[in-house]
């Protein structure tokens, strides 16, 4: 039996994400760079409050955040992350939930990066602000990058190294060249009556946040245990770095008005720092680093859906996998969605997504003290080195900050955010009544992987044969509306017997 689940994981036969293309792959789903930082100069008000932002922010989000991703992508190693969390924790209806507001809002997110590749390029290229341009670029740009990301998540890793090195190193000649001319005076600047507390907070609040997004990709990482703790400790560094060393040379070292400061900005830094060619470096580094942030963002939303398929919550479509074990049918309903909402403007986007992902994110954290609570002895190869007390602690600030956003969003985002969540809830008993009435083929197993790291292979829960060997596997499959759950408790004992 042992030597079957050996054989039925080598089918797969695809390449695994090793911690270096891991950490890009974060970095990207995250940050991708300073490119979208340049609003929160402008609606701090000043340099101030932009650099104090994200030099406190991070302890108060985006670690938190971090922390709760490594306990919980480990405890549940596979494709569909945070849908998996919160299925166990409260149900798969609520898990459902979970998965449509976050596909929802990375859609919207992937949305923005077509739009901000084209605003760097307009300030060279003024072609690109007329719209009889501008949509078909749109378009090729989607497709093409839809293409790449259908070729393979080892290609999509390896690739987005290549693109952080190149994205970053301008940014670093910069700072190099901006040493003489730095003023510490001028990072302290601030006009208060001039502060957007909306527009600031969005800004910070989306260029830190999205660090569960590569949970919904544990199932495609090697020894993902000890790789995925590592690889987040990495990402955060690298991440922080990325925005306050470019934000301290560019408010540091040039007097700038901070009305000035909008997508594209640094680009115009660079010219004044280092030249024309520093510019032009500057804004193939930003059109390269949102191809980046396009191909992470979609290979998390896409491998999402697969996930939610492959534990019976969409149909099994969303699970087929091209000849490259990239899931096609969900890659292309990503796409689909990116095109359709592309024609947003890129602050309409950003307040959209970002009360989604508050949403979601409430949950996210919501599950994490349930199964603290409820699980105290769930197989958590890496727990977060505090009890339950401590824990729950550690989620307030960063609840607040969620809360906050929420509170700040317009009458028009509540009301169209209200509208996903209501189609949400339709949408769920919509698909059960699929699955019973057969409209449409659900999949008929259920693959989960076990999260001790000694354990190789592959655990197969279908009609006739149930094997369930780890306590993570089974609290979820516990919480499924499915018949075939029914005899997990009768038989999952003697499952582990046999793999013993």
């Amino acid at each position: 039996m042992v030597n079957d689940f050996k054989n039925i994981a080598g089918t797969r036969g695809n390449p695994k994400l090793s911690i270096l293309p891991l950490i890009a792959l974060i970095f990207y789903e995250v940050s991708g760079g300073p490119f979208g930082v340049e609003d929160s100069v402008k609606a701090g008000g000043g340099p101030l409050l932009s650099l104090l932002g994200f030099l406190i922010f991070p302890f108060f989000w985006s670690i938190p955040e971090a922390l709760v991703t490594a306990e919980l992508s480990t405890s549940f190693p596979e494709n569909g992350g945070y849908v998996l969390w919160i299925s166990s924790a409260f149900g798969p209806f609520w898990g459902f939930q979970e998965g449509f507001w976050k596909w929802f809002s990375g859609v919207m997110d992937n949305a923005l990066y077509p739009v901000l590749f084209l605003d760097y390029l307009k300030h060279s290229f003024p072609i690109f602000n007329n719209m009889i341009a501008r949509i078909p670029a749109l378009l090729g740009i989607t497709v093409s990058l839809t293409y790449l990301n259908y070729r393979g998540l080892h290609i999509v890793g390896f690739s987005a190294v290549l693109l952080a090195c190149f994205s970053l190193l301008p940014f670093l000649v910069m700072a190099l060249l901006s040493i003489p001319h730095i003023r510490p005076r001028r990072w302290i600047v601030v006009d208060y009556r001039k502060v957007d507390w909306r527009g600031y907070f969005n800004s910070l609040f989306w260029n830190l946040n999205y660090w569960d997004n590569a949970s919904t990709l544990a199932g495609e990482i090697d020894n993902p245990g000890r790789t995925f703790p590592k690889a987040l400790l990495g990402a955060v560094v690298l991440v922080v770095c990325s925005y306050l060393v470019p934000l301290l040379v560019g408010t540091g070292a040039v007097e700038t008005n901070p009305s000035e400061w909008t997508d594209g900005y640094f680009a115009q830094i660079g010219m004044l720092i280092g030249g024309s060619w520093l510019k032009w470096w500057i804004q193939a580094a930003a059109a390269l680093s949102n191809m980046g942030l396009f191909e992470a963002e979609m290979s998390s939303d896409s491998f999402q859906l697969l996930g939610m398929s492959e534990i019976g919550m969409l149909p099994s479509i969303f699970a087929s996998r091209s000849k490259y074990g990239t899931p096609t049918f969900s890659i292309l309903c990503s796409a689909m969605g990116v095109v359709f909402l592309s024609w947003m403007s890129f602050q309409e986007i950003l307040e959209f997504l970002n009360f989604l992902y508050a949403i979601g994110m409430l949950f996210e954290f919501a599950a994490f003290i349930k199964l603290r609570i409820k699980k105290p002895d769930l197989h958590r190869p890496y727990k977060i080195p505090l009890e339950t007390f401590g824990a729950t602690i550690l989620c307030l600030p960063p609840v607040f900050l969620l809360v906050l956003v929420m509170c700040l969003a317009s009458l028009r985002t509540s009301l169209v955010s209200c509208a996903v969540i209501i189609l949400g809830f339709a949408l769920y008993p919509f698909l059960l009544h699929a699955k019973e009435q057969n409209w449409v083929k659900f999949k008929t197993e259920i693959e989960l992987r076990s999260s001790d790291d000694d354990l190789e292979g592959h655990q197969i829960v279908s009609e006739d044969h149930l094997v369930v060997t780890d306590e993570a596997s089974l609290s979820l499959l516990e919480d499924l509306p499915s018949s075939r759950t029914s005899h997990v408790s009768d038989v999952s004992m003697e499952g582990v017997a046999k793999m013993e």
